[in-house]
């Protein structure tokens, strides 16, 4: 509770409220007209959206979708890896500096952090993080020097770093003041990206790629990705594996 009039300013000055749903929603519509050309076999289309914390919850969308008769469905995290989107982002937004200025510009890829004890149970997030941020750079021939960096830590246990702020200060303080700042692990703005990144920092995942992962996973005949299936080397949540082998288990028809 005690953070909560800090953050009710930071939603304040992006205009009062996140606008996650309304981009998650502007994408779903995008991506399932996309499907209906890409993938005629499998169409009609539809998106549901489901929050973990906040309406419309996950629950009330899988209600929804009994209510529909629906018979197959596609879950996927709007945590991104490697996307060609990405990819033309931070292109186009090198070409926004001056030309005198372009190769010295430090690209600074910004993902949300783990604490250090979640990383320590073996949970892959940083290595698939840091996957994407290689493929990007791939795409980019590693035109410029680069950076993985880590935000929103809360409270005082240790977290993955470096800190997004810590290395802005510090290359700042080394005279390097051309930065790219990349929202590598994000698919929409919400108060991380607009806030955390615009604002604090100094201040879209295209519909095409949501398509593309959509239509890809419909074609794998797979009921689900295999990185899904595997469990945190030491984690001991038993809902964690319930909810791993109730999925490794789906046969599809």
């Amino acid at each position: 509770m005690r953070r909560t009039p800090k953050i009710q300013e930071q939603y304040s000055k992006i205009g009062g409220g996140s606008p996650i749903k309304y981009w998650t929603s502007m994408q779903g519509e995008g991506m399932v007209k996309l499907l209906d050309e890409m993938s005629p076999e499998t169409a009609p289309h539809k998106f549901y959206i489901g929050f973990r914390y906040v309406q419309p919850l996950t629950e009330e969308a899988i209600e929804e979708m009994e209510k529909d008769g629906v018979e197959r469905a596609v879950a996927f995290t709007q945590y991104p890896q490697y996307s060609c989107s990405t990819t033309d982002h931070v292109r186009n937004e090198l070409l926004k500096f001056p030309e005198e200025k372009r190769d010295d510009v430090v690209i600074l890829f910004s993902a949300h952090s783990l604490p250090m004890a979640v990383v320590n149970r073996g949970d892959p997030y940083p290595q698939e993080v840091g996957a994407t941020v290689q493929r990007v750079m791939d795409r980019l021939g590693h035109c410029n020097p680069y950076r993985l960096v880590w935000q929103s830590k809360v409270g005082p246990m240790q977290w993955l770093g470096p800190q997004t702020d810590d290395v802005i200060k510090g290359l700042c303080e080394r005279g390097n003041k051309n930065i790219l700042l990349v929202p590598i692990a994000f698919t929409s703005d919400h108060i991380e990206t607009l806030h955390e990144l615009d604002i604090e920092y100094g201040q879209v995942l295209g519909e095409e790629a949501l398509a593309d992962l959509v239509q890809s996973h419909l074609k794998s005949n797979e009921p689900c990705s295999r990185q899904l299936t595997l469990r945190c080397p030491l984690c001991t949540n038993p809902t964690c594996g319930e909810t791993k082998a109730f999925f490794a288990s789906q046969i599809l028809s």
